[in-house]
């Protein structure tokens, strides 16, 4: 992973989430844990579409186990799960890891509506 793609990325924690979904018209948030195998796998795909959307979508990520009170406001019991913010209002989810063009699809239906 570059710095470049790190970078691409927010991280974010149980009190810089709300900024983060307030400053964002678009945002997708990657819940995951460190210990957690289908999140590592799923992570390089949401910092190449971090970067491929620069600009027009932002990406983050919350280690739940760092961030409880997430985890509790959006009911999250597995992980990987990614939400989908638009204007501050979380308007999908998908729980579990997907290929990388099913979650470019997502992207593209969130920049769309």
């Amino acid at each position: 992973m570059s710095n470049t793609a790190a970078n691409a990325v927010l991280k974010v924690t149980d009190q810089s989430f709300q900024d983060a979904v307030k400053a964002n018209k678009l945002l997708v948030v990657d819940c995951y844990a460190d210990w957690c195998g289908p999140c590592r796998m799923i992570a390089p795909l949401v910092e190449d579409l971090a970067n491929e959307y620069s600009g027009r979508v932002a990406f983050a990520k919350v280690d739940v186990d760092q961030a409880p009170n997430v985890s509790r406001q959006y009911h999250i019991s597995s992980i990987p799960t990614l939400l989908f913010f638009k204007n501050g209002e979380m308007v999908d989810r998908q729980v579990g890891a997907l290929p990388k063009h099913a979650l470019q699809s997502r992207v593209e239906s969130l920049l769309a509506n």
